[in-house]
């Protein structure tokens, strides 16, 4: 059993998590850009290994920096990656991949959650479905755009996000936890 208590709400510290959330945006665009080693469809989509950050950073700092870390991440890659398409990039995939950073962080408080076995299923789970409407609604969009046909962008992106999701954060969540406590023991309010 872990003790829940990452922040404390009197002391009102959000800058922590504001900063930090935008570090891990950054990261995360650099890391889905240069750090996917393995090609699904080589060129064009790889598997996001480190997908699972915005929903970790939403549970661990808040719903909001959970959102910051999936847009401005998802901004930063296509950037580098020359994938970046305006009305795309900074609307469609932009704010679905937020939202798998804010749906969770919004569902499990570190103050109220204790994180054990049947917690760490409901975050895969809360993943699994924010990651298909992500997918489901990507997917539309590339398609509408005509860039990838709406069944094959499911498919590949469903394993590129997804998967990392399911796997990553519920497994990641509690030493990720434990370092952020030890980093930051006088608390902080979540964003």
């Amino acid at each position: 059993m872990m003790q829940p208590t990452t922040a404390m709400p009197d002391d009102g510290n959000t800058l922590f998590p504001i900063v930090l959330s935008l570090v891990a945006a950054a990261a995360t665009g650099v890391l889905w850009a240069y750090a996917n080693p393995i090609q699904l469809v080589p060129g064009v989509i790889q598997w996001r290994i480190f997908a699972f950050l915005p929903p970790l950073i939403g549970i661990l700092l808040g719903a909001r920096s959970g959102f910051i870390c999936g847009y401005l991440g998802t901004i930063v890659w296509s950037l580098l990656a020359g994938t970046f398409i305006p009305a795309h990039s900074l609307i469609v995939d932009g704010i679905m991949v937020g939202l798998t950073g804010l749906v969770p962080g919004l569902l499990f408080n570190p103050d109220r959650t204790q994180f054990n076995r049947a917690t760490l299923v409901k975050i895969a789970l809360v993943c699994l479905v924010v990651g298909l409407v992500m997918v489901a609604i990507v997917s539309a969009s590339l398609a509408y755009l005509g860039i990838f046909p709406y069944w094959w962008a499911v498919f590949y992106l469903g394993l590129s996000d997804i998967v990392p999701m399911l796997i990553g954060t519920p497994m990641l969540v509690v030493p990720a936890l434990k370092i952020l406590k030890s980093a930051h023991s006088s608390g902080f309010t979540r964003f």
